[in-house]
């Protein structure tokens, strides 16, 4: 193969390819365990969302994904809990993508990062 071709398992769109919310020990798909701290679907808009962009992730997740994987779970957020399903949208819309997963593997609850992980010792 030469420096021009892409190879067969990379997307051709030059997009890196999808993040995985399995476990590959349990076999169930990693589903947070409650909203993080930070949760775009909060009253507030704790993330300063620009107007419409929620209602933008949201339309393309029904329609792509069939969910959203949570912020703070992504691998720039330097977390070390894996990509895992964003409990927000888990709970607000029952894609046919959540129910497959659902119905095939099923989910294992994972506890959000920690919003702030260097703590002072009380």
């Amino acid at each position: 193969m030469d420096s021009t071709s892409q190879p067969a398992d990379e997307p051709a769109t030059g997009r890196p390819g999808r993040l995985n919310v399995g476990d590959p020990d349990l076999r169930k798909t990693r589903l947070l365990a409650r909203e993080c701290a930070t949760c775009i679907f909060k009253p507030g808009n704790p993330m300063n969302l620009e107007p419409g962009r929620l209602k933008q992730m949201v339309t393309a997740a029904r329609g792509d994904a069939g969910y959203i994987i949570c912020h703070s779970t992504l691998p720039y957020a330097g977390s070390a809990v894996p990509p895992a399903v964003c409990r927000g949208f888990a709970d607000r819309y029952r894609t046919w993508q959540l129910q497959v997963m659902e119905r095939l593997w099923g989910f294992v609850d994972v506890e959000p990062p920690d919003p702030d992980p260097i703590r002072t010792p009380e």
